[in-house]
C-alpha cells in the first residue's frame, strides 16, 4: 500500500527507449537499428545519467507505469536491464503496484535473460510476433520463426511472467482473412493475457513504403480483419478496450491506457517523447549527441512546445476516443469549464447522426462503424485557430 506522502503525488508513465536491434524490419520507421556492443554499452551509462539527471523533477510523481520499448530491448545484455531500473528506482518514487512492461523479440530472448528481467522487476512481456505463418515473418524481414517465438513464450511462462502480451499485424500484402484467422487462433491457444493486432501502415522511408503502394491496401478488406479479429477474439473471452488492444479482464495495458487518458510520461533515452504539465518535447535523435550530453536534460530536450487550450482539447478527444469507453463529459467540463456541447455541438450532433458516436451515461465512444472510420471522425475534432 502506499502512504499518504507518495499518494498525493501525480501519476507518472516512464517510457525507456533502447533503439537497437538485430535487424530492421522491413516496415519499420522507428529509431531503431543495428550497433556494436561497444555502443550499446556507452548508450546505457548515457541513458543511465538522463535517469539521475531528473532527480529534481521525479520528486513531483509517483511512477506507476514503465515501458521499455524500442528497437529490441532484448536485444542488449540482460543485465543492462537490471542497471537501469535500478537507477530508475533510485531517482523516481516508482509504485509498490506499477507495472513494468518489455518488450522482446522471438530470437533474442533465451532462459537467462528472462531471468535477468524477472530479477529486475519487469512484470509484463511484450513478445512481438506480428504473425503465426513463417513465410509472413520473412516478408516482414523478422529474424525469427514462429516455433522460435513458442519457445520463448513457454519459457517465460515456465519462469513465472503471468502477464504476456503479442503483438500481431494484419492486412500484409497478399493476406487473406483465413491467414490472418488462422495466426489468431494460434495465438489464442497459447492463452496470452493480451493481444495487440494492429493494421500495416506503409511508413515513408521504409523498404515496404518502396516495395507497395497504398492502391496494394485494400481498405474494405482491412475493415473486414478489424470486424473479424474482434469477433474471433471477443469469442475467447478477449474484451477489446482499445481500437487495437485485446486483454482478458484485468489485463488491458496500463502503460498505454495512461496515454489515452492523459496521464504525464516522460520519454528517457534517443529520440524519446514527453508530456509533462502541458509541454511536449522529444529527446536528441543524433546518438553521439545524446550520449555525449546525456547528464543534461536541458540539452536533450528539443523541439519544446507548450500546448494550448485548443490543443489541450483536441487531445483529450482524439486519445480518449481510442478507447472503446470513450471520453467522459463530466471530464472534459472539469479539465477545460466549458460544456463538450459548446466547443463540440455540430460535430457531435453529425457524428450521432451518421451513426459514427453514441452517448450512454455521460459518455461518448465510437460506434463500431466510427471505428471503421476512425481517421475520420477523429479529424472532426480538430479546431479552427
Amino acid at each position: 500500500m502506499e502512504n499518504k506522502l507518495t499518494d498525493s503525488k501525480k501519476g507518472l508513465g516512464l517510457y525507456i527507449h533502447i533503439p537497437f536491434c538485430v535487424k530492421k524490419c522491413e516496415y519499420c520507421d522507428f529509431l531503431s537499428g543495428p550497433a556494436s556492443e561497444e555502443t550499446k554499452r556507452l548508450y546505457v551509462e548515457a541513458l543511465i545519467k538522463e535517469i539521475f539527471s531528473n532527480k529534481d523533477l521525479a520528486a513531483e510523481y509517483l511512477v506507476k507505469t514503465i515501458f521499455i520499448g524500442g528497437g529490441t530491448p532484448s536485444s542488449i545484455d540482460g543485465k543492462f536491464i537490471g542497471k537501469i531500473l535500478k537507477a530508475v528506482k533510485e531517482v523516481f518514487n516508482v509504485s509498490e503496484q506499477a507495472e513494468i512492461s518489455m518488450e522482446a523479440n522471438p530470437g533474442t530472448v533465451n532462459e537467462e535473460k528472462l531471468r535477468e528481467y524477472k530479477k529486475a522487476g519487469i512484470n509484463r512481456i511484450s513478445f512481438g510476433l506480428q504473425s503465426a505463418d513463417n513465410k509472413e515473418l520473412k516478408l516482414l524481414g523478422r529474424i525469427h520463426s514462429y516455433e522460435e517465438f513458442e519457445e520463448n513464450y513457454y519459457m517465460a511462462r515456465e519462469l513465472g511472467f503471468c502477464n504476456i502480451n503479442v503483438d500481431l499485424i494484419s492486412a500484409l500484402p497478399g493476406q487473406t482473412i483465413k491467414q490472418w484467422v488462422s495466426t489468431l487462433e494460434k495465438v489464442i491457444q497459447l492463452k496470452p493475457e493480451h493481444i495487440s493486432a494492429y493494421s500495416l501502415i506503409l511508413e515513408e522511408g521504409t523498404p515496404f513504403f518502396e516495395r507497395y503502394s497504398e492502391e496494394d491496401q485494400d481498405e474494405d478488406l482491412d475493415r473486414r480483419i478489424y470486424s473479424k479479429t474482434k469477433e474471433v477474439l471477443e469469442n475467447a473471452g478477449y474484451d477489446r478496450y482499445e481500437i487495437s488492444n485485446y486483454a482478458k479482464p484485468g489485463f488491458a495495458c496500463k502503460h498505454n491506457s495512461s496515454y489515452w487518458t492523459g496521464t504525464d510520461y516522460l520519454g528517457l533515452g534517443l529520440g524519446a517523447s514527453s508530456l509533462l504539465n502541458n509541454i511536449r518535447c522529444h529527446n536528441e535523435e543524433n546518438m553521439n549527441a545524446y550520449i555525449r550530453n546525456s547528464n543534461d536534460r536541458n540539452r536533450l530536450r528539443k523541439n519544446i512546445e507548450s500546448l494550448d487550450r485548443k490543443q489541450q482539447m483536441e487531445e483529450f478527444m482524439f486519445l480518449g476516443l481510442r478507447m472503446m469507453e470513450g471520453i467522459q463529459k463530466s471530464r472534459f467540463k472539469d479539465l477545460f469549464h466549458e460544456d463538450i456541447e459548446n466547443i463540440y455541438g455540430d460535430v457531435l450532433s453529425q457524428s450521432f447522426d451518421e451513426n459514427l458516436l453514441m452517448e450512454k451515461n455521460n459518455r461518448i465512444f465510437l460506434t463500431e462503424k466510427g471505428i471503421d472510420l476512425s481517421n475520420v471522425v477523429m479529424s472532426r475534432f480538430l479546431l479552427d485557430n
